[in-house]
This record gives structure tokens, sequence and C-alpha cells, in this order.
């Protein structure tokens, strides 16, 4: 009778102390970026508790998203339309093309509301020691935007590009890569401005910031 018990405990429990269904969903949360096991077992045992309508809510979520988005074929934004949203917007000014690493850099700056223009998502940066090269990144994609306004959102001939990599050595290895390629291509090239943030106070500034500070002061009179 005992190992009656165990034998059915263990099919049950499977190899950990969970029943296996809910030891799965746990390694399944666990493999999320800044998911730890103990957080990844707080998730599954809340989706448990949860009501099974709600659960079936994320679970369509999940299968949506990866269903049905895909990358813009502009500027490779995550969309469920392609071109995206931001591209087939008549109100901002395509001719303005700011360049960002990932998505979610697009998504934080476009928050801001302080960008009209469009943008063009690398899907990386350049890291030669781990083999992600131009050639693995949507650089050829940008430089064509820039020489065939056909190409670009709404047709519109590319006049300036904003570069915003992030402002570590391998960001700011590929925006130098990239105005160099474009400066070729006669079009402006900008990047965002680094430094102090305002209000905020010397004493407690960063020594990078203070540094970018200093050299990209501005000339007043």
């Amino acid at each position: 009778m005992a190992s009656g018990r165990s034998s059915s405990s263990s099919s049950t429990q499977g190899s950990g102390a969970h029943p296996e269904p809910v030891q799965r969903l746990v390694e399944a949360f666990a493999q999320l970026p800044g998911i730890g096991r103990r957080t990844a077992e707080r998730l599954a045992f809340h989706v448990l508790k949860s009501p099974k309508a709600e659960a079936q809510r994320l679970a369509q979520a999940i299968d949506q998203v990866k269903s049905q988005v895909r990358h813009c074929g502009i500027c490779f934004n995550v969309t469920d339309t392609d071109p995206c949203p931001i591209c087939t917007d008549g109100r901002r000014d395509a001719a303005v093309v700011m360049v960002v690493e990932q998505p979610k850099d697009l998504w934080i700056l476009e928050r801001t509301g302080a960008h009209r223009g469009v943008y063009h998502c690398l899907m990386g940066r350049l890291e030669p020691l781990d083999g992600v090269g131009p050639e693995t990144l949507t650089v050829r994609e940008l430089l064509q935007r820039v020489e065939h306004p056909e190409r670009n959102a709404g047709g519109v001939k590319v006049t300036e590009v904003i570069l915003a990599t992030n402002p570590d050595l391998e960001g700011d290895s590929t925006g130098l890569y990239l105005a160099d390629r474009l400066s070729k291509l006669g079009v402006m090239v900008s990047r965002l401005a680094r430094g102090l943030p305002a209000g905020s106070q010397i004493e407690f500034a960063h020594r990078g910031a203070l540094a970018d500070a200093i050299a990209g002061r501005r000339k007043l009179s």
C-alpha cells in the first residue's frame, strides 16, 4: 500500500515539490528576464488561484502576441499592422528619422512626446566579439530609406537622422559607424544630447555625465 501511494505521488508531483503542470509553469516564468525562482513561483500560484477565465485571457494574449505581432516593413518596430501606425501617421515628420537599438527604446522615447518624426529600429547594436556586425542589424534597410525616399514612411525624402543609440561603448561605436555611412549619403546626422539632466545638482552627477556636459557645452553669446 505504501509503495502504491509513493508511486501515485511521484506521478503527480514530478521531480519537485509541485505538481508537474505547476512545475512547468514555474520554469516557464523563471526563463523571463529579471524573474528569479521565488518570483516565478509567486506568479505561478497567482495564475493557479486566479479564475479560469483570467488565466485563459493571459494565455490568449500570449498566443496573439506570437501569432499576430511582427516587425514593420519600414522601421522594424513591432506591430500588428504593416506599416505600423507611426509610419502611417500623416501628422508626423517622416523626413526626420530617429535610430534606436530596440523597439523598447522606441516606446520609451515615444512616451516623452518630444519626437514628432519617425523611427528606425536597428534590432541590436554592433558587438564584433559576439559576432554582431552591420549585416546582422537593419543597417542596410536604414541606408536604403535614406537613399530611396520611396522606401521611407510616406515616400518622404529623409533630411535628418537622429542617432539615439545607448550612451555606452557598444552604442557609441554603433553611432560612429552609422554617422560615417550616413554622412556619405549627404543627410544631416545628429545625436541625442548628453550631460546634466534638468533639475539635477552637480554634486550628485555621475562623472561620465559631467564629462559629457563639458564636452557638449553650448555657446550662449
